[in-house]
């Protein structure tokens, strides 16, 4: 420590050296962001209660039981441990019995929208006070903490499942977020936990910019540049230039696409409209790892907070 002058008399002015390696900063600044994004103890807890309620309620309708956890299938960022603070969504594949599906798919007309509505309208005698209303693929329930989306979904024999898509005069769809699941969980254990890290980074970029990306698509291009870098499976040390060269591979990829995990058939777009929110984050973050470098933490931690907000520490000394 170094001792200076101080402008009270009699009484020492300490300040901390400053470090002599480089990078000082970096690996308590992600840490830091990362312990930020962590959902608290009450919002998994009141999460959890939202969507087991839910669950319990359509258990009883379809099943004639109570359970909440029976006939269900976490998605999303729930399935798949990339869940942010604040909490937005929780999705649910809800398996109501075959005959079920059978059932809707004799009838006339939009079965698919039909079949929605049913599950809306048992929700609603539960939650009378609570907005419930269909949205294309999945019943949404706006509870005002947390907004649970259920998709009544039924196992497709050569494996995922089969949920309605009322869009187009309606049609059954195709999906398999036990394959989404499984390959981040895959790659994430490969990498050191850093596919799950680096998803939830973006993801805060992705809310905190108002960027038009999914994050779906934000976890499909972790996966890819990962991989790709020696350093990809290295702790927060690394992560200014994980994140950097995450948005240099991102732009690189404006217009492609990537195929979904367990459905071949079905492309995802990645589209373009994200791109100029991109390439300001590559120049914020090229930037940031300049002054983290030079130990410049303060300048670095502007920078960083023009694309993550203030849950990414500016100082951290």
């Amino acid at each position: 420590m170094s001792f200076l002058t101080s402008p009270y008399p009699g009484i020492a002015a300490v300040y901390p050296d400053v470090p002599k390696y480089q990078w000082a900063y970096v690996q308590r600044r992600f840490a830091g962001l990362l312990a930020n994004l962590n959902l608290t103890a009450s919002q998994f807890a009141d999460g959890d209660t939202k969507h087991k309620g839910v669950v319990n309620v359509l258990n009883r309708a379809y099943w004639g039981d109570g359970h909440d956890t029976a006939n269900r299938l976490l998605a999303g960022s729930w399935g798949k441990s990339t869940r942010v603070r604040p909490p937005r969504d929780i999705d649910i594949l809800f398996l109501p019995p075959l005959e079920i599906f059978y059932q809707f798919r004799e009838r006339a007309g939009n079965c698919q929208s039909q079949l929605l509505q049913d599950v809306a309208g048992v929700l609603r005698e539960s939650y009378s006070q609570t907005t419930i209303r269909g949205d294309g693929q999945v019943v949404v329930v706006d509870f005002k903490t947390y907004r649970v989306e259920v998709a009544p979904a039924f196992r497709y024999q050569p494996g995922g499942y089969l949920i309605c898509d009322t869009n187009d005069g309606g049609r059954w769809k195709h999906v398999d977020p036990e394959a989404e699941i499984n390959a981040i969980h895959t790659a994430d254990q490969v990498h050191g936990g850093n596919v799950r890290k680096l998803s939830r980074i973006l993801k805060q970029w992705q809310r905190e910019c108002n960027v038009p990306i999914k994050s779906f698509q934000i976890e499909a291009i972790v996966r890819e540049i990962i991989p790709s870098k020696y350093y990809g499976k290295y702790d927060e040390f690394w992560f200014d230039w994980l994140i950097r060269d995450a948005f240099s591979y991102l732009i690189s990829r404006a217009n492609g696409g990537f195929w979904m995990p367990g459905c071949a058939n079905e492309w995802i777009e990645l589209g373009n409209g994200w791109l100029s929110k991109a390439q300001s984050a590559y120049s914020q973050a090229l930037k940031a790892c300049e002054y983290e470098r030079d130990n410049q933490e303060i300048l670095a931690g502007i920078e960083w907070q023009k694309i993550f907000g203030t849950m990414v520490p500016m100082t951290v000394a």
